[in-house]
């Protein structure tokens, strides 16, 4: 059975970025589809269970207005709904899960009611429609035109045939693309064609990606056993190390990521080592009422769980099933390999009382909808930023590159994880930088934006340009792009070339609360 359904704009996949672009687009008073392959909107923020990276500044600068409101809900959800002790409601900083890397680290169905009620008044008046468990599968193209995309009901097996004047790729690995024939690069170039210091020294490797994580929420009840089946690959697993990695991937050894020094790890605080269990800490029992919660709650999103053995971009449904699954394994095994033999401080092993918490992440299994995906397809774009125009040890002037164009900000270090070219950590200083609005239009294709991690990046600048709040902030300022456009009448690089209308657009991102530069010229 086939279907149609018409909009102003259509979003294909409801990532972090895609939620964004959403609600902007919604705001603009234009109606909208919005599609998403589970059931869960929100992807890094939910499907994918990671809580916020962000930079030092969050809570006073460095952010747009809507993103500050997300994570401002997502406290008062727990002070609403919880029973949050008195020292906790009057912390200047309420953190759920007091972790070391977020300072407004919270489960991912917390963050999926906030989502769905910052979208809900326009789902409710009807111009919104979100499609979840609606999967991209055909797009139709005529000169340089993207004239209707198909989906297909996961549930049903329905295809829908979806019509819109303009497109936006929301899908955490830019599955648009190659269904568009819009131009994109994958994995690594080479320094030979960017110039980076960080880039491969020999030729460019289109399979060479960041590690991606299959993340899972645990909690632990001392005295109690939840120890789960061995997985089929455990013993596959248990013996496996890297030539860069300074042990067995399970194990407590790791490495620093920019000094690559090995790094000692402990499951919970024992004054020693890195404590992984505070690193990405969803609840903190401690700031709610005795016997709200039994355990602290954690996300493992963690280095021995990140898979490199082979990318799932852009290889066969085989490969990709294989890799899939074996992250998959990758995880139970370390969960497994936890509560059966991790070494303890006590001269014990194992820690039987993890358990896997599936209500958390909403699965059966216990593990997360959908992988962590770092590292997206990524369109060659009117403009693609450098290493070059972030890194201070590129940099004289003690700044980023400022761009004209300029359509919103971030900061992060560039973080590369281990990569499917078996090659260690890429971690170099960043100045906060702008999102430069050449970085979401394609070269060739008119009625298409990017709209998440799939910008014009390198393989090193996705590093910083991956994270949560500034995905959030590409969505936003494509969903005011796309609508801008409908209004004037006009494409999106004829925007970005005309100064009169390049600064209408920036007024309108403005006066949502986009901010267009940085007050402080900080590295990270």
């Amino acid at each position: 059975m086939v279907g149609h359904m018409h909009a102003d704009i259509v979003i294909l996949g409801g990532s972090t970025g895609g939620i964004a672009a959403a609600l902007a687009a919604a705001k603009a008073g234009r109606r909208v589809i919005l599609t998403e392959e589970t059931d869960w909107i929100g992807g890094q923020l939910t499907s994918q269970a990671v809580p916020p990276d962000e930079h030092p500044w969050i809570e006073q600068f460095g952010c747009t207005a809507s993103y500050r409101e997300f994570r401002s809900r997502v406290r008062e959800y727990y002070k609403r709904n919880f029973p949050v002790t008195s020292a906790a409601r009057e912390q200047l900083i309420f953190n759920p899960g007091n972790a070391i890397v977020s300072q407004v680290s919270h489960e991912p169905r917390v963050a999926l009611a906030v989502i769905r009620d910052m979208l809900a008044p326009y789902i409710h008046s009807g111009r919104l429609t979100v499609l979840e468990l609606h999967k991209v599968e055909r797009v139709e193209t005529e000169d340089d035109i993207v004239g209707a995309v198909t989906v297909r009901n996961l549930l049903t097996g329905d295809s829908l045939v979806l019509t819109a004047d303009y497109y936006l790729d929301a899908t955490d690995e830019g599955d648009v693309l190659p269904l568009a024939g819009v131009e994109y690069v994958t994995g690594s170039e080479s320094i030979a064609n960017t110039g980076e210091p960080s880039a491969l020294p020999g030729p460019a490797d289109p399979t060479d990606m960041q590690a991606f994580t299959w993340c899972y929420a645990v909690d632990h009840l001392e005295g109690e056993n939840f120890t789960i089946d061995k997985p089929l690959q455990y013993d596959f697993w248990r013996q496996y190390q890297a030539d860069f990695w300074p042990d067995k991937q399970l194990s407590w050894m790791g490495l620093v990521p920019h000094t690559l020094d090995p790094i000692r790890y402990s499951l919970f605080p024992d004054g020693h080592s890195f404590s992984l269990w505070k690193y990405r800490r969803l609840i903190d029992r401690t700031q709610f009422a005795e016997g709200t919660f039994d355990s602290d709650i954690t996300v493992v999103n963690w280095p021995q769980n990140d898979y490199w053995l082979g990318p799932i971009i852009d290889v066969s449904a085989e490969e990709r099933a294989k890799h899939l699954e074996a992250a998959r394994q990758l995880s139970l095994s370390l969960l497994y390999w936890m509560q059966t033999e991790a070494p303890r401080p006590d001269g014990k092993a194992g820690y039987p009382g993890l358990r896997l918490r599936s209500d958390v992440t909403g699965t059966l299994d216990g593990l997360a909808k959908m992988p962590y995906i770092r590292e997206s397809r990524r369109i060659k774009a009117e403009f693609t930023v450098l290493e070059q125009h972030l890194s201070p040890n590129c940099r004289t002037d003690g700044k980023s590159e400022r761009y004209f164009d300029s359509v919103g900000i971030g900061c992060y270090r560039i973080d590369l994880h281990p990569s499917t070219g078996l090659r260690s950590y890429v971690d170099v200083s960043s100045y906060p930088f702008q999102i430069p609005l050449g970085s979401l239009i394609p070269i060739r294709m008119n009625n298409v934006l990017a709209a998440c991690k799939n910008i014009g990046t390198t393989h090193i600048t996705n590093g910083c340009y991956r994270l949560h709040p500034v995905e959030w902030n590409i969505g936003e300022a494509a969903g005011y792009l796309a609508a801008y456009c409908i209004d004037q009448h006009i494409r999106p690089r004829e925007v970005r070339n005309d100064q009169e209308q390049l600064g209408d657009y920036q007024r309108v991102l403005e006066a949502a609360g986009i901010s267009l530069q940085w007050p402080h010229t900080h590295s990270v």
